[in-house]
């Protein structure tokens, strides 16, 4: 398989190298409160896959970080290929963030998961005073779908596909 690639001066070409990722594992997002992260998510629907103290020098070389103490929480979608890991480090100190940033701040900037009943959801996200980012709207003949803010002002993308 050849593929392009975004070289520095901004034109497409190809690869040195073959491809070699063979799929998404999963998207890590650090929060402060784990345990309410984590049950928000599972509300929402993730299967919790499992729970971990995280430290040594290993993680300290993998992540680029000295002293790291951290504890994760893996969780899982109910059709088992994607996954969120949470983390909340005890040390070192991590540096916050802008709880309230926009949907376009540079970055990684939500996660999305396709549900049923979008109407439902929102509803019971709404009685737990979770509020939309913007308008739940629908798209095309595809989808109906909206941004809510999860805990810590993690933006979360639900989508009710259109049959």
């Amino acid at each position: 398989m050849r593929s392009a690639c975004v070289c520095g001066s901004g034109r497409l070409g190809p690869t040195i190298v073959q491809m070699t990722i063979q799929r998404m594992d999963h998207v890590g997002v650090v929060v402060e409160d784990l345990a309410a992260a984590t049950a928000f998510f599972v509300e929402l629907g993730l299967e919790l896959q499992g729970e971990a103290p995280v430290e040594g020098r290993w993680v300290d070389r993998v992540v680029g970080l000295e002293g790291v103490r951290a504890e994760i929480a893996m969780l899982q979608t109910p059709d088992g290929y994607g996954r969120l890991e949470l983390a909340k480090f005890h040390t070192p100190a991590s540096r916050s963030g802008d709880r309230n940033a926009p949907a376009n701040t540079l970055g990684i900037r939500h996660v999305a998961f396709v549900v049923e009943d979008i109407d439902a959801v929102v509803a019971g996200l709404r009685a737990r005073g979770v509020e939309l980012v913007g308008e739940l709207e629908r798209y095309e003949d595809s989808y109906r779908l909206c941004y809510v803010r999860g805990p810590e002002g993690i933006i979360v993308e639900l989508a009710e596909q259109i049959s």
